[in-house]
């Protein structure tokens, strides 16, 4: 299965990317105008021209070093008017979680392209190569508006084999990149790292668009390695192999329905949501664990709980 990118242009160069780029830089200037001092934005504005304008150099190294201290490290101050615009400008870009620098680094990023995308994509791996933990975490998770993206995936991809959570989930969460960009191989490799590294599946865009038998079964024989290890299952691990259950998934929900805890029972009922009814009666022959499966399934939707929630 290829990456799969999708159509509306916005992930491709020229045109679509410029808009993006100048987008971006106008959102992020006016969050971070609202939430730092006036000497703060001043330097951002002044140090963006420079990236822009300038060539050659060390100044986005600098610049991406300096923007803690000049521009500290609190929250954006978003609205939900502006996640809206966000996602208006680049669908599926989230910056609900971001902080203040995180957001200026990325401008300065997006700031330094220079019309070549072979050239930008070295850079910004040679960013990532050298970073701190936090630059990197911001770089990270500035993927969906840089452009030439698709030359990025060899580094987005070593990101989330990182053995840094919060490097992981800066690629994986709340970021459309990798659901664009990521073949099966490296999307299935994500989803299984999450949980070796106790991250959650949640926040990962479009997870049931993208999943697959092969994801399914990789992730029926980890439960059945932690069983045997005697180690807690996540039930996150239900959703991703409700939909695609081979026999020994089919086994492997039964029995996580049976023996686990209510919270495990509750991943399982939710996950099977999303199968078809006459799945469900196959798979739990006993009318007793179909009937609770079913009562589960009505509590869940009557208290409006979700995979976040049971997270």
């Amino acid at each position: 299965m290829q990456a799969l990118v999708k159509s509306s242009g916005h992930n491709g160069s020229g045109r679509a990317d410029m808009a993006v780029r100048d987008g971006f830089l106008a959102l992020a200037d006016e969050w971070i105008s609202r939430g730092a001092n006036e000497n703060a934005v001043s330097w951002f504005r002044d140090t963006i021209e420079r990236i822009r304008h300038e060539s050659g150099g060390n100044k986005l190294a600098v610049a991406i070093g300096l923007a803690p201290r000049h521009l500290g490290k609190a929250d954006l101050p978003l609205t939900p008017e502006d996640k809206a615009r966000a996602m208006a400008l680049r669908p599926g870009l989230d910056p609900s979680e971001w902080s203040i620098d995180q957001a200026a680094r990325i401008a300065f990023m997006v700031a330094s392209y220079a019309e070549d995308d072979a050239a930008f994509a070295a850079a910004f791996d040679g960013f990532c190569a050298t970073a701190g933990l936090n630059e990197l975490i911001a770089l990270c998770r500035g993927l969906p508006v840089y452009p030439g993206a698709a030359l990025l995936e060899p580094r987005a991809r070593e990101a989330v084999r990182s053995g840094m959570k919060p490097v992981f989930e800066a690629v994986a969460h709340r970021n459309p990149y990798p659901v664009e960009y990521f073949a099966e191989d490296a999307w299935n490799q994500m989803v299984v790292k999450a949980f070796f590294i106790g991250s959650h599946l949640w926040p990962i865009q479009e997870l049931d668009q993208r999943g697959n038998p092969r994801l399914a079964r990789m992730l029926v024989d980890l439960a059945q390695e932690r069983w045997a290890a005697s180690r807690p299952v996540s039930g996150e691990v239900w959703r991703c192999v409700a939909p695609h259950a081979d026999a020994e998934g089919v086994a492997a929900l039964v029995r996580a329905f049976e023996t686990g805890s209510d919270k495990e029972r509750s991943s399982v009922a939710l996950a099977l949501q999303q199968v078809h009814p006459d799945h469900i009666d196959a798979a739990f022959e006993q009318r007793d664990l179909r009937n609770q499966v079913r009562d589960i399934q009505s509590r869940l939707g009557a208290e409006k709980i979700d995979w976040k929630a049971l997270a």
